[in-house]
């Protein structure tokens, strides 16, 4: 026992490393006493979410016995991306090989995933279509050639898996210079004027009107956006450069007016010219429209005002949002099927026409 360091609250050993920690002091010449050493740092751990073991190897006990033992880790290099290894999934031809890359595509993503933050969990479920959890039993189950056939299609997984700042702390840097400031500038991605941002997200959106399905969707039919949709176009926005706040930014800077419009009201500006509305003055415009537009019963006014406060905070109420447990529908008793009685039936069409009067003329 005096060859590592163990204990067996491993809670104990979170509070102290971080991580379960495996140290060799001293060598042995059995493989099999070896393997048993490693073998009690890849025990599972919940009760503090193990995801991973650092060894620390003091005598060089792994060069002496590496060619007898046949525990390797699964990540050869764990410094390799996760876009890499998507791109070799979608270009390596042997199935072996393309095996070998998805365990190890894998094995990144078993301890990725407890760290992925809210919004790159967003964009991870937006692209994969599940979570990953979901998504490790299904990536297992496939045929190969269907999971390389996935990833030519959805090559940038990877790149949301590979944010910086997540997972793993950032290198700290230590200089002893003075520090200086020289000047002070806001850049736009490729642009360093506003105006140039603005040109350059207008024609953007211009251009990929007809190749981005949910693009198309706000520019035509914005009664038929869905959350997954809108979701969708923010990450296909964001892989360009083109995010809410620095278009609100750049829109500040360039007309001096401070205006929430939030992203599907930039997105309409630049294609079709509609007004640049502050996206609460737009949501209470439809309200009133919608309210006037017939006579609606008590609950039925009660929970047309609440659709409209999640709109004003989620930009978008559709079927997804009323079934969502995280949001005030289902907290409230509501849900679908449970509203769509209140409103005899047609609340996706109440839904809809709500959506609508949002990108009327009138609304402004």
């Amino acid at each position: 026992m005096d060859l590592y360091w163990q204990t067996s609250a491993c809670l104990d050993y979170r509070m102290y490393f971080g991580s379960w920690v495996l140290v060799f002091l001293r060598r042995v010449n059995s493989r099999i006493l070896f393997d048993q050493m490693l073998g009690r740092a890849t025990r599972l751990c919940d009760l503090i979410g193990k995801d991973a073991f650092r060894v620390f190897d003091a005598v060089q006990i792994f060069e002496a016995l590496k060619n007898m033992t046949a525990m390797q880790p699964v990540v050869v290099d764990p410094k390799i991306s996760f876009s890499q290894l998507a791109q070799e999934l979608a270009t390596v031809a042997n199935d072996d090989s393309r095996n070998l890359v998805r365990d190890q595509f894998l094995a990144k993503l078993q301890c990725k995933k407890r760290h992925l933050s809210e919004q790159s969990a967003q964009d991870f479920e937006t692209r994969a279509g599940m979570s990953p959890d979901d998504f490790i039993k299904t990536l297992r189950a496939l045929p190969i050639a269907e999971v390389a056939a996935w990833f030519t299609q959805n090559s940038d997984l990877g790149e949301i898996l590979d944010r910086k700042g997540e997972g793993n702390a950032p290198p700290l840097f230590i200089s002893e210079h003075e520090d200086k400031l020289d000047s002070i500038e806001r850049g736009y991605g490729n642009a360093n004027k506003p105006e140039d941002y603005l040109k350059e997200f207008t024609a953007f959106i211009h251009s990929h009107s007809n190749d981005i399905p949910a693009l198309m969707t706000v520019l035509t039919r914005p009664r038929e956006l869905t959350r997954r949709q809108l979701r969708e176009l923010v990450l296909e926005l964001d892989k360009a450069g083109f995010t809410e706040t620095n278009l609100s930014t750049a829109w500040r800077e360039m007309t001096n007016q401070d205006i929430a419009a939030r992203i599907v009201g930039y997105i309409r500006q630049a294609a079709i010219g509609d007004a640049l509305l502050p996206y609460s003055e737009r949501v209470d415009h439809a309200l009133q429209k919608l309210m006037a537009s017939k006579p609606w019963s008590a609950p039925q006014r009660d929970w047309l005002k609440r659709i409209a406060a999640q709109t004003k905070a989620n930009l978008l109420v559709d079927r997804e949002a009323l079934d969502d447990p995280d949001l005030v529908f289902k907290r409230e008793g509501g849900g679908f099927n449970r509203l769509d009685k209140i409103f005899n039936g047609e609340l996706q069409q109440v839904l809809e026409a709500f959506n609508d009067a949002l990108w009327q003329p009138s609304a402004a």
